[in-house]
């Protein structure tokens, strides 16, 4: 099922061709035109009175791109099937716009190779308006291309373009693209028709979901002859036509869930076969050699019924959705960089304010501080003096205070020592607790456990017993099978015996059965030459090999050897002699 972004990028430029004064504006004469054309393409029926509808409260003048893009997705692309060809859309899509924007007589590709660009380009582009082809997807196409052209591909010339396209704006237009590829700067040395069958292969591989092609041989259904024919692979069928032009089809198989494919023998003369199973007719099919046989088979197991498994889309649109969502993610990923670097630099400047407020405010702490230091110092020189007295004082009042403190010291050094003892005696007391507690407990623990252990190893010794008369009753039991497996064996074998010395017996008779027959036959030959040698002889004497000779005027006489031309009493002599010799004969054999 074509995806609606695809299908809405076409018809946008056809809608784009129509807007003459490119201000987003269409007559509602010409939305119904295009409304008509697109019904009969898109193959659904037509209701001139949706857009009267739709635009009733604008009746005169143009109409917005707005209002029209409801109006597409609520009376036209909502009754899509998938029965129409998105070619023929194409077609009419590029029929209305590019006669407006580019002249091909001027490029060295053909119109027809202009149109399979301008598919491409969007199969490739953004799904954003205006359309444009970004520098990624347009290397992803000139790479595809150069490789069906059998070219290298430049990267040192794609960078200078690279270069010049971030100088302008980082994406083409699809009429950029198309003169890009049509002035053949990617092309040197590349004559017209490597052009049109690079962007042709490109064209179906993305546009036509063209798996795998190539030249086979088939068998026919009615007369069962062997026909060479141009196979073409797509996700969802495998069509056969008389050669590679795609003109005239000759066979269509849908591949779907019951649908199958096997390698086959070789028969017939042919090698490398295989065969496509479906529920109504099987196709049997002979590759070149057995590396194409295994592409083919690979190509059709991994076409549309892998795909409708997995809910995956074509090969070539789920990898240019991965392309999208890897560069949605560099481009979330870049737009949180710039993020945090702006973070980084409003921080930045905030510490920098910081920092010029603090160094304005310590130059005006240093000059405070110097006129403190001033004043300090004046007062400190008037306090000196009186200082000096105290001091005096003080010293004398401090050695006898050194002297009780001394002695207050001793006694609390005294005092102290007492007090550690007397908390290091309680500690032990502690201790020695806790351990006579712990060990009771330790030991009504072990006691649990042996407990425990003497249960859990009666009811083990009780099941062990069971386990052990269970194994006696099941080795009674299969020695008395064995036994019973031996007498059997050993009838078996008597009897293979007895049959063995029968089938002796029916090989000698059949031996001499085989003898009597060649000695019947042998007896039977002697009796056949036998019997021609008195045949001969017979018509010989009788007189069949005689001369006719005339007769007597009387009425003939009729005998089993013909006319007879002698008397009857010759007849009786002549047939008397006969019996005798007949006679003889069979008493010799």
């Amino acid at each position: 099922m074509w995806l609606r972004e695809e299908l809405l990028k076409s018809i946008w430029h056809a809608f784009t061709a129509l807007d003459v004064d490119q201000r987003g504006k269409v007559s509602k004469s010409q939305l119904k035109v295009l409304s008509h054309n697109l019904c009969t393409v898109l193959k659904i029926p037509h209701d001139p009175m949706a857009l009267e509808e739709h635009f009733r409260d604008d009746d005169e003048g143009p109409l917005s791109n707005h209002g029209y893009m409801p109006y597409l997705n609520t009376f036209l692309l909502d009754k899509v099937h998938e029965e129409f060809d998105i070619l023929d859309l194409n077609k009419m899509c590029w029929t209305l716009c590019y006669k407006k924007n580019i002249c091909t007589t001027q490029l060295l590709i053909s119109n027809e190779d202009a149109f399979k660009v301008w598919c491409i380009f969007n199969f490739l582009s953004e799904d954003r308006y205006p359309l444009v082809i970004i520098t990624e997807e347009i290397e992803y196409f000139l790479r595809k291309w150069m490789e069906a052209m059998g070219s290298g591909w430049s990267e040192e010339k794609f960078a200078d373009y690279k270069l010049q396209l971030n100088a302008k704006r980082n994406c083409l237009t699809v009429w950029e693209l198309i003169d890009l590829i049509g002035m053949g700067s990617f092309s040197t040395g590349m004559n017209r028709q490597t052009m049109s069958m690079g962007i042709g292969e490109v064209f179906q591989e993305l546009i036509l979901d063209v798996l795998k092609q190539g030249y086979m041989t088939k068998k026919g259904h009615k007369r069962k002859n062997w026909t060479e024919r141009w196979f073409v692979l797509r996700p969802t069928s495998l069509s056969y036509y008389i050669c590679e032009d795609l003109v005239e089809r000759r066979g269509h198989v849908v591949l779907d869930r019951n649908c199958s494919v096997e390698s086959l023998p070789d028969k017939e003369g042919k090698k490398c076969l295989f065969v496509i199973k479906c529920t109504d007719k099987s196709y049997e099919i002979s590759a070149s050699d057995k590396k194409k046989k295994q592409e083919w088979i690979q190509g059709i197991q991994h076409s549309f019924p892998t795909l409708l498994r997995l809910g995956l889309l074509s090969p070539h649109r789920e990898a240019r959705l991965k392309r999208q969502e890897i560069r949605q993610r560099q481009q979330a990923e870049m737009d949180d960089l710039e993020d945090r670097m702006k973070q980084l630099q409003t921080a930045n400047e905030n510490k920098q304010r910081e920092l010029e407020a603090m160094r304005k405010k310590m130059e005006d702490d240093a000059v405070k501080s110097a006129l403190e230091e001033e004043r300090r110092n004046k007062t400190q020189m008037d306090l000196q003096d009186r200082y000096r007295l105290d001091l005096e004082r003080e010293k004398m009042v401090r050695q006898q205070m050194e002297d009780q403190v001394a002695q207050k010291s001793s006694e609390l050094m005294q005092y102290l020592q007492r007090v550690r003892e007397l908390e290091d005696m309680y500690h032990r007391l502690e201790e020695a607790l806790e351990d006579e507690t712990q060990a009771k407990q330790d030991e009504e623990a072990m006691c649990k456990l042996q407990a425990r252990l003497l249960e859990e190893e009666t009811v083990k010794r009780a099941e062990l017993e069971q386990l052990h008369l269970q194994q006696q009753k099941l080795l009674s039991q299969t020695e008395a099978e064995k036994r019973e497996l031996e007498a059997e064996q050993l009838a078996k074998e008597r009897d293979l015996q007895a049959a063995m010395q029968q089938l002796d017996g029916l090989e000698k008779e059949r031996q001499g059965v085989r003898e009597q027959y060649e000695m019947a036959s042998k007896k039977l030959e002697r009796a056949a030459n036998k019997t021609k040698t008195w045949k001969n002889k017979v018509a010989k004497h009788e007189g069949l090999v005689r001369l006719i000779q005339p007769g007597h005027k009387g009425p003939q006489r009729m005998t089993n050897w013909g006319l007879a031309s002698f008397t009857d009493a010759e007849l009786e002599v002549r047939k008397k002699s006969w019996q005798e010799r007949k006679n003889q004969g069979a008493q010799a054999q």
